[in-house]
């Protein structure tokens, strides 16, 4: 019989990284259904056999590469609990960043119109949802795998003041105009050997990257969310750290105005915006 101690100090053997330990602690937590602070206190308390077997084979899976939030089929981000699965991109931190440059331009009681492009978990929108619940925030996936995922988040959370669209980009917009549009659109360059490490390897690859240069995706959505936007409207978007210049540029041939690029904690361009002229 096997304690919950040797379960954890096996799992972090068995896993490489950086944090071996944490990880092999939230794959047990998941199998047992309990928390971090059950884990402690019962660490000398012996295993079910059938719950041992499921851990192992976690860890096997993670131990090959398998991204720990598709292995548990959830990911935290800001205060939210997301379901997530391999038809999603895995919600990051820096990624928190575009939902705070959202706030920012949302007054707290205004009825605004806001659309995620590319919504994926939908974890930008339904953040900026609960956040601002008389906001009314449309999410748009081209994959309805995807949509449903955001779908299913928006009830468990209990989210209402959403909508969902399938299509690619500013398609499902329609003549539909908005007061903000944010993106976390595929950034990465097609072929970029960074898209064979990691938990890069097991997400969608449409998700992640975009052209030669990973810029296909955000010069479509800069060229055509303008006809979307209100006059004094923001076009929001995600960016890879390296890209912040040429997003500017972008956004300055298409003719908006206000334009910015916003660093994230580790001090990288992370997100830029620019502004639909007329406010």
């Amino acid at each position: 019989m096997t304690t919950v101690r040797a379960l954890l100090d096996e799992g972090a053997r068995a896993i490489s990284g950086g944090e071996p330990r944490r990880e092999a602690a939230l794959l047990l937590r998941h199998v047992l259904g309990v928390s971090d602070a059950w884990l402690v206190a019962h660490a000398d308390d012996v295993v079910d056999p059938a719950q041992t077997v499921a851990y192992h084979a976690l860890i096997g899976r993670r131990a090959r590469g398998e991204p720990v939030a598709y292995l548990v089929g959830t990911r935290g981000f800001r205060d939210l609990e997301l379901e997530v699965t391999p038809d999603v991109l895995i919600p990051r931190p820096e990624t928190e960043l575009l939902v705070e440059l959202a706030l920012r331009r949302i007054p707290a009681d205004a009825e605004y119109a806001v659309a995620d492009l590319g919504t994926g978990s939908g974890a930008i929108a339904l953040a900026i949802a609960q956040a601002r619940p008389h906001a009314h925030v449309l999410l748009t996936d081209i994959s309805d795998a995807a949509l449903q995922v955001a779908r299913d988040n928006a009830a468990q959370l209990g989210v209402g003041n959403v909508e969902f669209r399938q299509g690619s980009w500013c398609a499902p917009l329609a003549a539909a105009r908005f007061d903000l549009i944010v993106s976390n659109p595929p950034y990465i360059a097609v072929g970029d050997l960074h898209l064979r490490q990691g938990d890069l390897r097991f997400e969608p690859p449409a998700a992640l990257s975009s052209g030669t240069d990973g810029l296909d995706a955000i010069r479509t959505i800069v060229r055509d969310a303008r006809a979307h936007l209100h006059a004094g409207g923001w076009l929001l978007l995600e960016h890879g750290f390296d890209q912040g210049q040429a997003v500017r540029g972008l956004f300055d041939a298409c003719g908006y105005s206000e334009i910015f690029t916003e660093r994230d904690l580790e001090g990288r361009e992370r997100a830029s915006g620019g502004r639909r002229p007329g406010a």
